[in-house]
């Protein structure tokens, strides 16, 4: 399928590693010049090298943090500086927080606010004017599928990720007469190493009779016993998702939040 995005530059967040590389790696390999940010330079370096040696496309890396205020808008003015446009933004940067109500502090909450809403907001601030001109742009927003069906034990997480559901809408309905879609993925169990370190020990302690089992063999037991298509999911399920909202193929789907979670109705 042709996505219809050669040659449009996409911008993706928190693309150093995991879902946001993959989905960095599926825009570039559909022709997309693609900037990715992180914070750390060092692994934000390698993947802008990988991505260049795999895909052959045109690949800038920009270190910032995007929780701070002016972190977006320096990261979209190199992008423009570089390629003359931001015309596709995935909002991937953040990470989930263990704890319910009681046990969440205040630091706590406004880390995570700053990194998975404001940084969002920011980002998306700075970007749409670019789109706006163009009279295109697509905008997808990576959620989870708590936002819906909330784990009491991911309360920060996934109170905040109803709020970009949320958010998704509203903006989606402000610049849909501009040519710009938006859209969210509620995404739920995906096999990444960062869900891997914490996940896997978690298992061995709470399947005791599966603790002397491979990795592997161990992962691929839990997805058959909590999702019901079998398996979990992996980073490219959700950047082939993404690609798709984020490409002119997609001409009429907006606001939407889509889960993207193997059928689970809840977070693992």
């Amino acid at each position: 399928m042709d996505l219809g995005i050669k040659d449009k530059v996409a911008l993706v967040t928190g693309s150093s590693t995991g879902i946001g590389k993959a989905t960095a790696r599926e825009l570039a390999e559909n022709g997309c010049k693609v900037v990715l940010t992180a914070r750390g330079r060092d692994r934000l370096d390698a993947a802008v090298e990988d991505l260049k040696n795999e895909t052959g496309s045109e690949v800038l890396g920009v270190a910032a943090d995007v929780s701070s205020p002016d972190g977006p808008g320096s990261v979209v003015a190199a992008a423009v500086d570089a390629f003359g446009s931001v015309d596709i933004l995935v909002n991937n940067a953040g990470r989930a927080h263990a704890g319910g109500v009681l046990q969440t502090t205040d630091h706590d909450w406004q880390d995570m606010t700053e990194t998975k809403v404001l940084g969002l907001v920011h980002f998306c601030q700075a970007a749409v004017p670019h789109m706006r001109r163009n009279g295109w742009g697509r905008i997808v927003n990576m959620s989870s599928v708590g936002g819906i069906y909330p784990n009491p034990k991911l309360t920060i997480s996934h109170a905040l990720s109803a709020g970009i559901n949320n958010l998704t809408k509203s903006l989606a309905l402000d610049v849909a007469p501009d040519g710009i879609l938006v859209n969210a993925i509620g995404i739920g169990a995906v096999i990444t190493d960062n869900w891997a370190n914490n996940m896997i020990p978690k298992a061995r302690e709470t399947h005791p009779d599966w603790a002397d089992l491979p990795d592997d063999e161990l992962v691929a037991r839990l997805g058959a016993a909590m999702t019901p298509v079998g398996h979990f999911g992996n980073p490219e399920d959700i950047a082939a998702l993404a690609a798709f909202l984020a490409s002119d193929r997609n001409r009429f789907t907006t606001g939407a939040t889509i889960e993207a979670s193997g059928g689970a109705d809840r977070f693992i």
